[in-house]
């Protein structure tokens, strides 16, 4: 008796359908009795390709059942249904060899692979589904590369766009575009402005949550992946999404591929200047650093400072009073909360709400603009090369040799726009900036400490407590100084 396995695969089935799997088993299983072999098991992969990796999990229950022994012929539609990758052909006909095992295709082919020849003729024969997996992927690499250096979108449409598409006189489609799509649009830009204005990545979150917007990818299938537990129909927002959502390069005009940005077909959600703001602001080093209660007070760990041992200031309650204190064994220092932060506001405050506050303070436009034009100006020269190299007018080396300079050097100006960019956006606050003292102070009330910290922290301010050797009650601004990061009074910048 010969008993057999069969195995069926299909790359693609959008719809699960397996209407092409059933269609192969009930091939195969024609096959194997004609010969006369048992059947001991069946197994599929529906929906899921062999070259590119991706997990098969009724192979990997093939090739365990082998190893359990007692099998003599493991039956396929053709190679390329079992594999498409060198090394899972020559782990798996090395498998084969060690139990006595023979391979079948239904298409054509019987290999015993206890047999060396035969061995070497099943790998030459897997060896062309292998090319013809290389080849295509190669193709699809570069239309992929093209679409994106056209700055053509590819895949879904995403949020904040449409697709519409353009057809034929047959009714088929020829071409599509995408356009803005206003609802999703104006989400898009009223997380990255509510960020950008020092609120945090939880409270949007939250927020929307409440109002019941629908996020992106809300009521699709999940095919091959399992949403978050307790949002399995994808209604909810999260705070990796709402993330991911303001970090998108397309929000800026951008189509990316690779890591690479090109200036995309489709319109831009907001200003590039913005989105790079957000994207600062969002990957900055310092917000992967937690600390307990870091961000719950206005100038603990990070903003004010002992100005004796120079450590971070922490709260601590004592007699019922809330204390900046010196995070330090010795204790320099110690301050009531509620007064120092009332005057480093009011210290603030006063500076902000003079005329030239966002002149000061805010994003150098005209620099950046230069800085910009300077960049694309050098991408342009780099695109110029590369066609003087295909025109001959330029050798490999000489084409290397531009390359590479240009690059460093935009790599160099790029990084001077991010220094000049701020992490928030000041002009967004107008009744903070540039505002009456009073309107200021109204503005100032409604920011929660998350977005006052924020503030404080765009404007690079220090804020040190020395100690006033008295004890008792009482507050003496004098002994807390308001500095700037050049160390300078801030009410005097």
């Amino acid at each position: 008796m010969t008993n057999c396995l069969l195995y069926a695969r299909i790359s693609e089935d959008p719809r699960e359908q397996e209407r092409g799997v059933k269609r192969q088993v009930q091939d195969l299983r024609a096959y194997a009795q004609a010969r006369g072999w048992t059947v001991l098991e069946t197994f599929t992969d529906n929906d899921i390709s062999a070259y590119n990796g991706e997990q098969r999990p009724d192979y990997v229950k093939l090739i365990a059942r082998v190893a359990e022994g007692d099998i003599d012929v493991v039956v396929a539609l053709h190679p390329s249904r079992l594999w498409r990758r060198r090394v899972e052909r020559a782990i798996a006909i090395d498998l084969f060899q060690q139990h006595g095992i023979a391979v079948a295709f239904e298409t054509g082919g019987y290999f015993d692979c206890t047999k060396a020849i035969e061995r070497s003729q099943l790998a030459q024969v897997g060896e062309s589904d292998t090319l013809e997996s290389e080849v295509k992927a190669e193709r699809v690499a570069r239309e992929a590369l093209s679409r994106a250096e056209e700055g053509r979108a590819n895949g879904a449409v995403s949020y904040g766009w449409r697709r519409v598409y353009t057809y034929n006189q047959q009714g088929k489609v020829e071409s599509f575009h995408d356009e803005i799509n206003p609802e999703e649009a104006e989400i898009v830009r009223e997380v990255i402005k509510r960020l950008l204005a020092g609120e945090s990545v939880i409270k949007v979150t939250a927020d929307l949550n409440t109002r019941r917007v629908l996020p992106p990818g809300a009521n699709l299938v999940m095919k091959k992946k399992q949403r978050a537990k307790g949002n399995e129909d994808g209604l909810r927002w999260s705070k990796t999404s709402v993330k991911k959502l303001a970090l998108r390069p397309a929000n800026g005009g951008f189509r990316q591929h690779r890591g690479v940005l090109y200036p995309a077909a489709f319109p831009a959600l907001v200003d590039e200047e913005k989105w790079r703001q957000v994207v600062k602001l969002l990957t900055a080093p310092e917000r992967s650093v937690k600390r307990d209660g870091s961000r719950k007070h206005l100038l603990s760990w990070g903003i004010g400072e002992c100005g004796v041992c120079a450590s971070v200031l922490r709260v601590a309650t004592k007699s019922r009073y809330k204390l900046y204190v010196c995070d330090s064994m010795a204790g320099c220092t110690g301050r009531n909360e509620a007064y120092v932060d009332a005057w480093v506001t009011e210290v603030v405050l006063a500076r902000l709400s003079r005329p030239d506050a966002l002149a000061v303070f805010g994003p150098d436009e005209e620099r950046i603009g230069r800085l910009r034009v300077s960049a694309d100006g050098m991408k342009k020269r780099l695109e110029e090369a590369a066609d003087d190299y295909a025109d001959g007018l330029l050798t490999r080396e000489q084409l290397r040799a531009v390359t590479v300079k240009l690059k460093q050097q935009i790599a160099g100006v790029e990084q001077e726009i991010e220094r000049e960019t701020p992490t928030l956006d000041l002009a967004s606050m107008g009744d903070l900036v540039g505002a009456p003292l009073e309107v200021a102070e109204v503005t100032w009330e409604g920011l929660d400490v998350v977005q006052r910290r924020a503030v404080l922290e765009a404007l690079n301010l220090r804020v040190v407590i020395l100690p006033t050797g008295k004890r008792g009650p009482g507050f003496d601004p004098d002994f807390v100084k308001v500095l700037t990061a050049g160390g300078e009074p801030f009410a005097s910048s």
